[in-house]
């Protein structure tokens, strides 16, 4: 019986396991149905990428830093390829569903992997109620261009449209002038019914989604697949065609300057731009749906990663050449700039692509986070419940429902800007474990000969490579570096000691152990982008995984399958 909190489940048990069937008591040896090859893979990389993010978010990154946010999803494309290197290792060498959190307990043990689970859950869960929500958006408006209107307090959550009501008072009060999204939130919330004093305000349309993309994946990963297959290949069409049409109406003017509020103005994009991205750690999810794991889950992380780098850098290009980067903060970038331009038939296209795109990000999201569930039930820290598979569409049955009313309910009541920052810095933190992981991972002897060879990150020694990043990141970055020390209130600054203090440490440990510069890369660039996130983000973080300890020590650690073994 091993009690420590660093157990580990080694890679071998781990297949065992996947070999064996392993679901709860009741249906024992149930099996999620293998139907996925590369291109499925790719398909839902691309489905679960391109959705909120090209359509929404980028309008306002292109507003904080003009036309070079083109380089931040750059930077972010880097530091997602990386981390999709390492994921892929991870995938051909643990070909298991349950992502990140499968891969920490085979390299960090038992209590990291909880806490990455605990972490995934609450970054599908999240991810997923900021596409729900922004979904209504796009269909709320949609419905307005058919001439269908949707009462206010139908569409919205209660804190936006109280926020609305005194915002607005306040400019009547000074005379300033009335922003349109203050009027519809202000009127929202005075045309709601109420009942004694509380108002009825709900933001049904996300509701709605929720409920039918859960039933969607509730009965089958064949059924996923062709829904996700099909809407993939209209909004590639809608992003290609938007491009192509939006290139001769560029103006390079528009461009200039290229940074107009500096390389700060680009950063400030991060959360947004990174919150575009996360999704294609979803793909390792489907392992055990996958007929060769091996060699597709690797190609369809990194083939859907570059197409949608090429696509947002593209399109980032395109928004801003149209229009001065000022017009873009909207909720509908895309849609816009046609407008804008006079297009507004085509505006309409893009309005419906984005109904369709934004829901298929909502599939990918939804499938994903059962899975999760599923994996840590099997392993005892989650009640066996969640482990179920369901006999006839062999899909994790009660996981998929608790996932549905964990996304359903919040999205009638939350705020999209409260919840999409939270997203990011957990969807990051995943990554840092997983870059970190691979560094632990045992090494493996050859594959016999007729075994399909796995994927494996080239190795780069990191010995003197690391050190001179280091220093000159150091030289570059000194004034900015001095002047953490003068603290002046701002609890901002804080991460980035954090940050400082673990790229110094890496840069010691790859010069004495030669590491392998990829992942070495992927855990400090992933790093830096949860410093740039901001204080409060790391503290409302740190307080969900200060519950998901109480709940690890009071249950997990005493149900743990390893705490009999």
């Amino acid at each position: 019986m091993n009690k420590s909190i660093f157990r580990k489940k080694s890679v071998s048990k781990l297949l065992e396991d996947l070999a064996s069937g392993y679901g709860d008591s009741e249906h024992a040896g149930g099996k999620l149905n293998k139907v996925l090859r590369t291109k499925d893979l790719t398909f839902m990389g691309i489905a679960a990428v391109i959705g909120a993010g090209i359509f929404s978010t980028i309008g306002v990154a292109s507003y904080d830093g003009g036309p070079g946010v083109s380089i931040l999803f750059v930077i972010t494309a880097i530091t997602c390829g990386f981390s999709a290197l390492c994921y892929a290792e991870f995938a051909s060498r643990i070909p298991v569903s349950g992502s990140a959190y499968t891969y920490a307990y085979a390299s960090f043990g038992e209590l990291i992997a909880w806490i990455i689970g605990w972490d995934l859950l609450m970054e599908y869960a999240i991810g997923n109620i900021a596409v729900a929500i922004s979904w209504s958006k796009y269909f709320t408006n949609l419905m307005e261009g058919f001439h269908i209107h949707i009462p206010g307090f139908l569409t919205m959550d209660y804190l936006s449209a109280y926020r609305g009501f005194e915002q607005l008072q306040k400019l009547k009060a000074g005379g300033g002038a009335v922003d349109e999204n203050v009027r519809l939130a202000a009127s929202a919330w005075s045309s709601a019914p109420q009942i004694g004093s509380l108002k009825i305000i709900a933001d049904v349309p996300a509701l709605f989604i929720v409920f039918i993309i859960t039933w969607l994946v509730y009965v089958g990963i064949k059924e996923t697949k062709k829904a996700t297959n099909a809407m993939v290949m209209l909004k590639i069409a809608v992003v290609v065609g938007v491009i192509v049409l939006g290139f001769f109406y560029v103006k390079p003017a528009n461009w200039n300057p290229f940074l107009p509020n500096g390389f700060a103005g680009v950063m400030k994009g991060v959360s947004g731009v990174f919150f575009a991205y996360i999704g294609f750690d979803a793909i390792s999810t489907t392992a055990e749906e996958c007929e060769n794991p091996q060699r597709d889950l690797p190609r369809g992380m990194i083939y859907s990663l570059i197409i949608c780098t090429v696509l947002y850098i593209l399109i980032a290009l395109v928004l801003t050449g149209m229009v001065n980067y000022k017009e873009l903060q909207v909720e509908d970038p895309l849609a816009f700039v046609f407008a804008r331009i006079g297009l507004k038939n085509i505006s309409y296209v893009i309005s419906i692509s984005a109904v369709i795109a934004t829901a298929s990000v909502l599939l990918i999201f939804q499938m994903g986070q059962p899975r999760i569930w599923m994996s840590m039930s099997r392993d005892g820290l989650l009640p066996k419940a969640f482990s179920r598979i369901h006999p006839k569409y062999q899909t994790p049955s009660f996981a998929t429902i608790v996932t549905g009313f964990v996304v359903a309910v919040p999205a009638l009541f939350l705020n999209l800007t409260e919840v999409t920052d939270l997203t990011s810095i957990g969807t990051l933190f995943a990554f840092v474990l997983v870059c970190g992981g691979v560094l632990l991972l045992p090494k493996e002897d050859k594959a016999p000969e007729g075994e399909h060879k796995k994927f494996k990150i080239p190795y780069v020694n990191s010995k003197y490579i690391v050190p001179v990043l280091f220093l000159v990141g150091l030289i570059a970055f000194w004034k900015p570096f001095m002047a953490l020390f003068h603290y002046t209130g701002d609890h901002d600054k804080l991460p980035y000691f954090l940050f400082f203090g673990l790229s110094a440490v890496l840069t010691v440990l790859s010069f004495l152990k030669n590491l392998s510069l990829i992942p070495v890369l992927g855990l400090i660039s992933c790093f830096y982008l949860m410093t740039e996130l901001g204080y409060t983000n790391w503290l409302r973080f740190l307080i969900w995984l200060v519950i998901g300890l109480v709940i690890y020590f009071t249950y997990s650690y005493r149900h743990s399958k390893l705490n009999a073994a």
